[in-house]
């Protein structure tokens, strides 16, 4: 993985930065005990085919037998019945259901909503997805199930990739790719191996690790300074696991702090949710730490190849600047990203007749206190750790008199 591999944004100031014999053999070595690690974690806790079937042919099911989801198009949406003077069939829908069902019932079905599907600006025309239960009188009975929002969501995702490609161009395309990759992982690695009770923090580490080799070499192209922020990002995600598995005991968290919890539990009472807890931390941390290391790691490139004369400690403190500021950014994009996400449980609180301090030891609140924090510290930590292997990976001082020669050409003069 030298440095003239690259092909991405950055390649001359790759090429252009020196990094001495025994910090590479010592990085790619670290990195390559790291990914033989999680290559070995993938395949042991991998679920095999016998473990798939016979979770598959469990008692599970998302409907009872017979019950189906015919998707039918709005005739008709009548106004909440909380209004004054409404007539009778206020808070319904009709929709015309065809033959979806493949039972021969043609025409319209008329299903009553709560007010919040009512007041959510469907019109005629639109498609709403029921569930159809057969009935022993042979006439099946109805129910609204969802809004059918396929098209907004093609049509949203599809401006995602324009907006991605057309700004970021090239880059653009190889972090979508990433994404592909990283998501792949998550959907057929890790829940899969967590369904079938590998261990949280295992199944974290492994697939992290694997996600974040793919995307960082992918996005970032394949060169040292890459390498040193995908340590850091290692560094930072082994951190967190470790911080979160304490945190997690210490604060006593069950992992059940919602519905989906609770009905998983149901199905799956084998699973260990305070160690699926701990797999969540890290998994949440993944993204923010990613940014946050690889533009310590290009600091200091950066900085090397402007002053060549500086020393290894100069570099480290330098690019600590920038850290901090970046560390400053990032908190905030974590908080508010909570707050976003959690925005109605928050309003909730304004209205309980209790005080908040009494309320953060809830089960739902300290979850997210601990998951904010945790991957927080290690976002943190991970700063100075990228940024002293970066100061150690590039090139030592060089003569002053030598400096002019080693810069890179288009490279900043150091500065007196």
């Amino acid at each position: 993985m030298g440095q003239g591999h690259s092909h991405r944004a950055g390649r001359d100031l790759d090429d252009g930065v020196e990094v001495g014999r025994g910090t590479r053999i010592a990085l790619l070595a670290g990195l390559g005990v790291a990914l033989v690690a999680a290559v070995v974690g993938i395949v042991v806790w991998w679920p095999s085919a016998e473990a798939s079937d016979a979770l598959d042919r469990g008692a599970v099911r998302y409907a009872a037998p017979g019950v189906t989801f015919p998707i039918g198009e709005l005739t008709a949406v009548a106004p909440p019945c909380d209004d004054a003077g409404l007539p009778e069939g206020c808070g319904t829908l009709t929709v015309d259901v065809g033959d979806e069902a493949g039972s021969g019932e043609d025409g319209d079905v008329v299903v009553p909503v709560p007010k919040e599907v009512s007041e959510s600006g469907l019109e005629p025309g639109d498609r709403v997805e029921l569930l159809r239960t057969p009935t022993e009188g042979g006439a099946a009975a109805y129910s609204y199930f969802a809004t059918d929002r396929d098209t907004t969501l093609t049509w949203l995702a599809l401006l995602f990739l324009l907006v991605v490609v057309a700004v970021a161009r090239w880059r653009g395309v190889l972090a979508l790719v990433g994404l592909a990759a990283g998501g792949a992982v998550v959907w057929w690695f890790m829940l899969p191996a967590l369904l079938h009770g590998a261990p949280g923090i295992g199944v974290a580490l492994a697939g992290s690790t694997a996600i974040m080799f793919v995307v960082l070499y992918t996005t970032h192209g394949v060169s040292l300074r890459t390498s040193t922020a995908l340590a850091g990002t290692l560094v930072g995600i082994a951190l967190t696991s470790g911080l979160g598995l304490v945190a997690i005991d210490r604060a006593h968290l069950t992992g059940i702090s919602d519905e989906s919890g609770a009905i998983l539990s149901t199905f799956a009472t084998s699973l260990d949710f305070q160690s699926l807890l701990g797999c969540a931390l890290v998994i949440a941390g993944l993204g923010v730490l990613n940014d946050v290391t690889i533009t310590q790691a290009s600091a200091i490139w950066e900085l090397r190849a402007a002053a060549p004369h500086a020393s290894r400690a100069q570099l480290f403190a330098s690019g600590m600047r920038i850290g901090r500021d970046h560390i400053a950014s990032t908190i905030y994009t974590i908080v508010f990203a909570y707050v976003g996400t959690s925005l109605l449980v928050l309003m909730l609180l304004q209205v309980y007749d209790r005080p908040l301090v009494e309320l953060l030891s809830t089960e739902e609140l300290a979850e997210e206190i601990v998951r904010t924090l945790t991957t927080s510290i290690g976002l943190v930590l991970a700063v100075p750790a990228t940024t002293l292997l970066a100061a150690v990976v590039v090139r030592g001082p060089v003569a002053a008199e030598d400096a002019s020669l080693s810069r890179p050409e288009g490279s900043m003069p150091a500065a007196p």
